[in-house]
C-alpha cells in the first residue's frame, strides 16, 4: 500500500512538473517572440496603392530599370517593424513599406497605331517603316506586301506583339490593356530534360 501511494505521489509530481514546464516554455516563446518586419507581411495583411500612371507612356511615373515603387499600407491593428527598426501598430492609413512592381521599357511606339498601319497600309510597308525596319518596309512596298501574304503575316505578328519596335522597347499599351509577356529561357529558367525511350 505504501509503494502504490509513493507511485501515485511520484506520478502527480511528474504531471505537475510537465505542466509547469509546458506553461513556462509557451510563455517564454510568446514573450520573446520578435515582431516581424513590415516587408515580410503575408498577403491580406497589407494593401498596396495603385501606381501613378504617366499618360504618355502608360507606365508608372517612377519606372526606372524595369521596376517601379508603390506604397503599401498594413491592415488595421497589424504590428510590424519599420525599415528603421522601430515597432509600429498601424491603423490602416499609414504607409508601412514600399514594394517593387515590374514595369516596361517604352520609347514612343503605340500598339494601336502599329496595328492600324498594319491592317490598312501594311501592303505599302507603312507598319515596318513605323516600327523602325526601313529595309523590310521598302521590300514590302516594292512587292505590294509580298502579294498580300506578307501583309497578313505581319498583321498577325504585330497584333500578337511578337514583332515590336526595332530598338527593343515595348509598345505603349493602355495600362489595363491587352499586354503580352514574352517568355524566354535564361540561366535561371529550369528546363525539364527529355526522357529517352
Amino acid at each position: 500500500m505504501a509503494s502504490s501511494r509513493r507511485r501515485l505521489v511520484c506520478l502527480r509530481s511528474g504531471i505537475w512538473s510537465l505542466l509547469f514546464y509546458c506553461l513556462y516554455s509557451h510563455l517564454k516563446v510568446v514573450l520573446t517572440e520578435e515582431v516581424e518586419s513590415c516587408e515580410s507581411l503575408n498577403l491580406g495583411q497589407y494593401l498596396c496603392k495603385d501606381p501613378k500612371i504617366d499618360e504618355a507612356t502608360q507606365e508608372p511615373e517612377n519606372c526606372r530599370d524595369m521596376t517601379a515603387w508603390v506604397e503599401c499600407l498594413p491592415a488595421p491593428n497589424i504590428s510590424c517593424r519599420l525599415s528603421n527598426g522601430t515597432e509600429f501598430r498601424f491603423s490602416g492609413e499609414e504607409v508601412g513599406f514600399n514594394k517593387t512592381i515590374p514595369c516596361r521599357n517604352v520609347s514612343g511606339y503605340s500598339y494601336k497605331v502599329a496595328v492600324a498601319l498594319s491592317l490598312f497600309l501594311g501592303w505599302l510597308g507603312a507598319d515596318r517603316f513605323y516600327l523602325g525596319y526601313p529595309a523590310l518596309g521598302l521590300l514590302k512596298f516594292c512587292t505590294v506586301g509580298f502579294c498580300g501574304i506578307g501583309t497578313l503575316i505581319d498583321f498577325i505578328l504585330i497584333a500578337m506583339q511578337i514583332v515590336g519596335p526595332a530598338d527593343g522597347s515595348n509598345y505603349i499599351v493602355d495600362y489595363y490593356g491587352a499586354r503580352l509577356t514574352r517568355l524566354s529561357i535564361t540561366n535561371e529558367t529550369y528546363r525539364k530534360p527529355h526522357l529517352s525511350l
